[in-house]
């Protein structure tokens, strides 16, 4: 039975950010269907719907366009709930991210850092589009802690907004799925809550 190929030049035109995420929905919808090994940029538009030169002039690789797709399904700084507590705001991020991780997401994590691992300009690539988003989100956490009098504003330092999100990646790309709430709730009690209310 022949294979239909749409055309995309005959469907409504789509620009600017409905493009984009048309294509990051598809690009998470290959990744859930034939994961990170097999997902071509050309199986990516004939599922948006979209040319092969509208995603090359976005991303001129595949590693861009997973990780830019992987960043528009992650929990950003803003969108965590204001719990009214340090503990219960860094629980709430980390099972938002634990959820993206056992999706779409997790699996071109597990693709972006073996492909990446193994080619310097790969990793290159990889490095130059990495966002620092769980970074943005645990310091927007503690900047609530802060004004809450929970934290110091001195007890804030890089190394400290990273460690919870670096134990949780560490577990997943080491121990795989499902990740334990009860991990999320060690990382939280023994690592992140006592890094910034030691005094």
């Amino acid at each position: 039975m022949p294979v239909m190929v749409t055309d995309h030049r005959k469907l409504p035109r789509r620009r600017g950010e409905a493009l984009n995420v048309a294509i990051y929905q598809a690009t998470l919808a290959e990744l859930a269907e034939v994961g990170y090994a097999r997902l071509t940029m050309e199986r990516v538009a004939e599922r948006a719907k979209a040319s092969k030169a509208s995603l090359y002039r976005r991303w001129p690789t595949r590693i861009e366009l997973v990780m830019d797709a992987v960043y528009h399904v992650l929990p950003d700084a803003l969108s965590v709930p204001d719990t009214g507590s340090l503990r219960g705001d860094i629980l709430a991020a980390l099972r938002r991210t634990a959820e993206a991780l056992a999706g779409p997401a997790g699996e071109a994590m597990r693709g972006l850092l073996s492909e990446a691992l193994g080619d310097e300009s790969r990793a290159a690539t990889f490095r130059e589009h990495s966002q620092g988003t769980g970074r943005r989100l645990m310091r927007e956490i503690v900047r609530r802690a802060v004004e809450r009098g929970e934290v110091a504003p001195e007890d804030v330092t890089p190394r400290r907004l990273d460690a919870g999100q670096a134990l949780l990646r560490q577990h997943f790309l080491f121990q795989g799925l499902p990740i334990p709430d009860e991990l999320l709730v060690q990382i939280a009690d023994e690592v992140m809550v006592p890094l910034f209310t030691r005094a």
